[in-house]
């Protein structure tokens, strides 16, 4: 299957530029919900279309997706910046990454269930204590994600670093905060080594982690010196 790597930029021109508030809020929360939205205009060609893209925003009126079909021309991005995406990896490559995620795991602390890997090692420390050892914590837990994942899925860490941790609130702004869905989203950096191809291909192109429909799972690759 063909794989598509694109540079989505946000129109410039006045006429996009008065829904700017709209379509790229401040507010990380809104922002959250609102790019979720804005990133569809460019893939859904039809009504009853399925996601087959990632995608991550880079903060600077960019986003760049990963998909099975290029995406479509539309007024609020300028022309779309896509090229094929066909790596030719093979065993012992070193390759540079960054990854937004969300990584979950599954808890006895929630009676089996899911839940984010940060907050689960978060919940045996003092609630006073939390703020202090968060980013502590969320690197412990992100290293041990990453090298879980790349166990199945064809790749060894040889170097995670944990650039930042937050949790979005999603859903509508005038909800009430216990009734918002929250997501915790891991910035991560650093070198990996490929060990199979032949599954490491198949996950860049599946994404890693949970939430993707909300910008997190698209990993980027590039050759490292």
């Amino acid at each position: 299957m063909s794989l598509y790597f694109s540079r989505l930029t946000l129109n410039p021109a006045p006429s996009a530029r008065a829904l700017i508030q709209l379509i790229n809020p401040e507010d990380a929360n809104a922002a959250a919900d609102a790019h979720h939205r804005l990133i569809w205009t460019a893939f859904s060609d039809a009504k009853d279309s399925n996601r087959d893209f990632l995608w991550r925003y880079d903060g600077n009126n960019r986003f760049y997706t990963l998909s099975a079909r290029p995406p479509r021309p539309n007024d609020l991005f300028d022309e779309p910046a896509i090229k094929t995406f066909e790596p030719n990896l093979a065993i012992g490559d070193r390759l540079d990454f960054v990854l937004r995620t969300n990584a979950t795991k599954v808890s006895q602390h929630a009676g089996g269930r899911r839940v984010d890997v940060v907050m689960d090692l978060l919940h045996d420390e003092p609630k006073d204590k939390r703020a202090e050892k968060r980013m502590k914590l969320a690197q412990l837990a992100g290293e041990a994600w990453l090298a879980r994942q790349g166990a199945t899925k064809g790749f060894a860490p040889l170097k995670t670093v944990v650039e930042s941790y937050t949790v979005l609130e999603l859903g509508h702004v005038g909800a009430k905060r216990d009734k918002r869905p929250r997501l915790g989203v891991l910035d991560l950096s650093g070198t990996l080594s490929v060990t199979n191809p032949d599954l490491f291909l198949p996950a860049l192109a599946q994404g890693f982690g949970r939430a993707k429909a909300w910008g997190c799972g698209l990993m980027m690759i590039r050759r490292a010196p």
